[in-house]
């Protein structure tokens, strides 16, 4: 006897090739058993009924009012119906006649049951449509330089020949759609008739609570039109219709993870490295597709000249806490900027600052609102101010490195009144001399027990670096190989 899931496969290979042979080889079995099964148009767990009983009917009793429930509600789960049978009725029905109870609600449901929803497979044409979606990829467990790297996918797909190109993202963004729309299509090389999304996103469409359409975005559309495709979205609710896309993402996954097992680990030493090793297992991917891929190539539209810019431009005020809100997040800038105006490039990893032609500043870009304060922006003001470091909104930003913080508890302990004075010259001396080498000052200083104060620093910077001791040359004595020689001849 085949099995349920076998006879799934042979009925969906059967109605797309209308072939026995075909269909019966998708789905391992033989061709007489396959004709057997199509003829009947019943699965495996539906028996040829026969005229007689073999043993006594285990639901005599209860049948009829189990028939009276789904006449009710059809919808009702032969689980949990059974349940409820047994523990009214335990005396008329046993719990070993579960398979048997399955069974009969499944022909009740085929005989008398409401019409089932009906899939209705599409014709798709080469070079016509590349759907895109996000997929959340957390479950990898990726890490970025030993930290945990939360991310999405930015997932492309091409209906016909499987063709796929993912990259990494931080949010289902504009910004993302366009970076990973744009890598797809110049790897592709060549653009389609039409780029198919959902409705669900905001990279695509405005949000308008209690709207009945809603319609595309302008940078959207403007950005499509500089691509030269054509924006289309499924129906609301029904993510069937962008199915390649949605079903290659766990396809995708499932070759990230066994690829990422093979590698021996999950630590990239940059976003740019694991960017690169999606790129490669897409590559081995549609390596396996070429016939079809090379099909739509042939009516793939040219690229345009120019990429479309992927980071978005904003004009923000630098305040007088020198600093410039990005996207509910706070950026520090050089204080001689207080009071201008600035721009702001933003994308989906960093974001730049521009002055009069001239970058000022550039960040990783933060998440929600986890501020970037760079200490030599405002160090100057802090010299001259110590009191307000105790209560600086951004206190925990200006220590750079572990280091600093425990330089800082160290000062604590020495002198809890002076100690945010003492620290804020320490960090002005990073800002002059350089925060590696005032880090490793620290370090020494910390190991030997001194107090790291401003002046300690100082004195071990200015300490000469000890020569490495010299080492004798080294001179190969070659007589012994002429005697290993001699003795093997």
């Amino acid at each position: 006897m085949i099995t349920e899931q076998q006879y799934r496969r042979l009925m969906k290979e059967y109605q797309k090739s209308g072939q026995v042979g075909r269909a019966a080889l998708k789905a391992s079995m033989d061709r007489k058993t396959a004709a057997r099964y199509i003829a009947r148009g019943q699965g495996p767990e539906v028996r040829e009924a026969r005229w007689w009983r073999t043993r006594q009917d285990p639901l005599k009793a209860v049948w009829p009012e189990a028939e009276r429930w789904l006449g009710r509600a059809p919808e009702l789960e032969a689980k949990a119906l059974f349940e409820h049978l047994l523990a009214a009725r335990p005396d008329e029905i046993s719990a070993r006649s579960l398979r048997t109870f399955y069974q009969r609600v499944a022909q009740w449901k085929r005989e008398h049951g409401a019409p089932r929803e009906v899939f209705f497979p599409q014709a798709r044409e080469p070079g016509r449509c590349i759907q895109l979606d996000w997929t959340y990829a957390n479950d990898l467990s990726v890490k970025i330089a030993g930290a945990a790297f939360p991310h999405l996918l930015c997932h492309a797909v091409l209906p016909y020949s499987n063709w796929e190109w993912a990259v990494p993202c931080r949010s289902e963004s504009f910004l993302s759609l366009k970076a990973g729309l744009s890598a797809a299509l110049w790897e592709l090389g060549g653009v389609p008739e039409q780029l198919q999304t959902d409705q669900s996103s905001t990279a695509t469409h405005p949000l308008r609570r209690g709207a009945r359409e809603r319609g595309f975005n302008p940078e959207y559309l403007a950005f499509c039109a500089h691509v030269g495709i054509a924006a289309r979205t499924i129906n609301k609710a029904s993510p069937q219709e962008n199915g390649d896309v949605e079903s290659a993402h766990g396809h995708l996954k499932r070759r990230l993870e066994a690829h990422l097992t093979l590698r021996g680990s999950r630590d990239f030493d940059c976003e740019a490295d694991y960017a690169a090793f999606v790129a490669q297992v897409c590559r081995g991917a549609n390596g396996l597709r070429q016939a079809k891929v090379a099909a739509e190539i042939a009516l793939l539209k040219p690229l345009p000249a120019t990429r479309y810019p992927e980071a978005e431009e904003m004009a923000v005020r630098v305040s007088s806490f020198s600093t410039a809100r990005v996207k509910n997040c706070a950026y520090s800038l050089p204080s001689q900027l207080i009071g201008a105006m600035v721009t702001a490039q933003v994308t989906e990893s960093e974001v730049a600052f521009v002055h009069a032609g001239r970058e000022v500043a550039r960040y990783r870009r933060r998440r929600g609102q986890e501020p970037a304060i760079d200490y030599r922006h405002v160090i100057h003001s802090l010299v001259r101010k110590p009191g307000a470091f105790a209560g600086y909104i951004y206190r925990e930003e200006l220590f750079p490195r572990p280091v600093f913080r425990q330089a800082y508890d160290r000062l604590k302990q020495a002198d809890e009144k002076r100690c945010d004075a003492v620290y804020v010259r320490v960090l002005a001396v990073a800002a002059e001399a350089g925060e590696e080498p005032v880090a490793d000052a620290l370090g020494t200083l910390l190991r030997a027990g001194t107090v790291p104060d401003e002046d300690a620093v100082r004195a071990r910077l200015a300490a000469p670096t000890a020569a490495p001791p010299a080492m004798a040359r080294f001179e190969p004595e070659l007589h012994g190989y002429d005697q290993l020689l001699e003795v093997g001849a």
